[in-house]
């Protein structure tokens, strides 16, 4: 069965994509914590962090260049955002699909908060 973001990528589920290539593809969270926020997923099915494979390597700086890029694009680079990915169920992941976050557009505040 596919995941979430495998019909997000397929389009076969709505979402407003602001980027799609060929290995990645960029969507407005649906439930936003920040003025912006955009979630970055490998068209690739990798569920968690831990399964990324040496092979990936390529795939993964090319969420980082297409975050940078998106960062740019939505005005947020200059004062600053936040790159998320969450990992397994104590690190907050929902969605088990790889995706990285672009937070910004206002101050985040502290990185953690207990």
């Amino acid at each position: 069965m596919a995941s979430l973001f495998e019909k997000i990528v397929a389009r076969e589920l709505p979402a407003d994509i602001v980027f799609q290539d060929d290995r990645v593809t960029a969507f407005r969270d649906i439930h936003p914590r920040a003025p912006v926020h955009i979630l970055i997923v490998p068209n690739k099915l990798i569920e968690t962090a831990n399964d990324i494979v040496d092979e990936d390597e390529s795939l993964i700086g090319h969420l980082f260049t297409v975050a940078r890029d998106l960062a740019r694009q939505e005005g947020i680079a200059a004062n600053g955002y936040r790159l998320i990915i969450n990992c397994n169920e104590h690190g907050g992941q929902e969605v088990y699909h790889l995706h990285l976050h672009l937070v910004g557009g206002a101050p985040l505040g502290p990185m953690l908060c207990r």
